[in-house]
């Protein structure tokens, strides 16, 4: 398959299947799952070496003397090139091809991660977190844009499905399974497996890629809006590095200079777009892409449910830990159960949606509001603040997690021109990451600011500000209800 020329369809729910979907050949209806899987491992890698340093981080501050600023920057160093390159990285897929960057990409986070095990100093794995993280933003756009331009449209929310419960798990099992590597110490190697892992596996997508991933394209233009990359890199990492930096440093005032200058190179960048569409180049991004309601009010919700859901994982991680003085493991374990609910529910989410369309987003949108005012109730009711007390409303989080994350991923990219695959799903992997650094900013304020052990104890502390953050989170469900809502309406398929 060389290119994808669909054209999309206006319709009253993207969610729902479309009636061209019934005129498809038959050799055009199925899934390519082995093509699926293969793309769906190197998000699993990205994703989850966002979150596996978490808990290496007390290890690697004593074998390499890292200072704090260092130790924070293993993290924040990925977080910010992985986000700033998205929309770079998906517009090369749609221009050069798919498969040769997505492999280009792997290749590159493998290496890094090879330099990341092997590295002998704090600014040495610093140097190289950087590294993977640009690989991993060069890599993960091809994998919506390839799910987009092969799997027709009905196949599309079972394939999402999988995709939601695959990034989830990754985003919760980070912790565990960074646990099981460091507490294994295989070899007397310390933290440094957390990075070897990534070499078979990483070997292994770049041979699978290569050979069974068919290859697919964009635009059939040869060339890269300079400008457009130059400001949009410099116009996102203003905006995203203050997010990450910003609580730790206290919001100096360089932090909000870097937001304004971030906002006027945004202008900037938009006016360039539109006079290089007017010309008739080929822009970075194509604005009228936001003009389609079903993208533009999609990308807020994925936006708003990130932030809910990364920031949630961070400071229950501390609350456990530091409040209960569990291990990272102890931690992980906790995390299982919910973990286990989401993948349940998002798979049930597949089949729902092609039936009942944006219902399914609305109710997970409850009832994941639902479980977080359950935890904030149960914490500031006074019950003693234990893992027990929790898990029944972390699974209930997850069941509305499933139902609500991984269809919006359909909400996003519903109804968009596989030509234009790759830029959208580069758009909607920064809205993830920045609704992601957004929630740990807001959050960390409310979390820190509640969190004060010498008042009554580590525990009671603990639970009072999850209790808090329970209640941020809660309204930020609420919000991703009234999105929902304003996504087309709904109709039975």
């Amino acid at each position: 398959m060389n290119e994808i020329t669909e054209s999309p369809a206006e319709l009253s729910d993207p969610l729902l299947p479309s009636p061209a979907d019934a005129a498809r050949s038959p050799t055009s209806s199925g899934v390519p799952w082995q093509v699926v899987s293969i793309m769906m491992a190197g998000t699993f890698m990205a994703i989850l070496d966002s979150f596996i340093v978490i808990v290496a981080e007390p290890v690697i501050q004593a074998d390499l003397g890292a200072s704090g600023g260092q130790l924070q920057w293993t993290l924040a160093g990925y977080q910010l090139t992985y986000a700033v390159l998205l929309i770079t990285g998906g517009r090369l897929g749609d221009l050069y091809g798919r498969r040769r960057v997505f492999v280009l990409g792997a290749a590159i986070f493998t290496l890094a991660s090879v330099a990341c095990a092997l590295a002998g100093t704090a600014n040495g794995l610093i140097a190289a977190r950087l590294a993977q993280g640009l690989g991993a933003g060069v890599m993960v756009p091809q994998v919506f844009a390839v799910i987009t331009a092969l799997v027709p449209e009905r196949g599309r929310h079972r394939v999402f499905g999988v995709l939601g419960m695959v990034m989830g798990l990754a985003t919760v099992s980070g912790q565990l399974v960074g646990g099981l590597l460091i507490g294994a110490d295989l070899f007397g190697s310390g933290w440094r497996p957390i990075f070897w892992i990534n070499l078979p596996v990483g070997l292994a997508v770049i041979l699978a890629a290569a050979v069974r991933v068919p290859e697919t394209w964009g635009t059939r233009a040869r060339r890269i809006d300079v400008p457009g990359v130059v400001l949009l890199t410099v116009a996102s990492s203003l905006a995203i590095f203050p997010l990450i930096e910003g609580r730790e440093a206290g919001w100096p005032r360089w932090t909000w200079a870097c937001f304004a200058a971030s906002a006027v190179l945004f202008g900037v960048f938009a006016r360039v777009e539109r006079r290089v569409g007017e010309r008739g180049g080929d822009p970075l991004v194509r604005l009228s892409l936001f003009s389609r309601r079903p993208f533009s009010v999609g990308l807020v919700l994925v936006l708003v449910l990130y932030a809910c859901i990364t920031s949630y994982y961070l400071v229950l991680s501390v609350s456990l830990q530091d409040g209960l003085g569990m291990t990272a493991l102890g931690a992980g374990l906790t995390y299982t159960p919910a973990a286990a609910m989401f993948f349940v529910f998002s798979m049930v989410a597949g089949r729902l949606v092609p039936r009942y369309g944006r219902r399914v987003l609305m109710t997970g949108a409850v009832v994941l509001a639902a479980g977080y005012a359950s935890t904030a109730i149960v914490l500031l009711s006074g019950v003693r603040f234990a893992p027990g007390a929790v898990i029944p409303t972390l699974m209930l989080q997850s069941v509305g997690g499933g139902l609500v994350i991984t269809p919006s991923l359909n909400a996003v990219l519903a109804r968009i021109d596989p030509r234009d695959a790759g830029l959208a799903s580069g758009v909607l992997s920064t809205a993830q990451q920045v609704g992601g650094a957004l929630g740990v900013a807001i959050i960390g304020v409310v979390f820190f600011g509640s969190f004060h052990p010498s008042a009554g104890g580590a525990a009671t502390a603990a639970a009072h500000a999850l209790a808090m953050s329970s209640v941020f989170t809660c309204a930020a469900a609420l919000v991703a209800t009234v999105l929902v809502c304003l996504l087309p309406g709904g109709r039975r398929g």
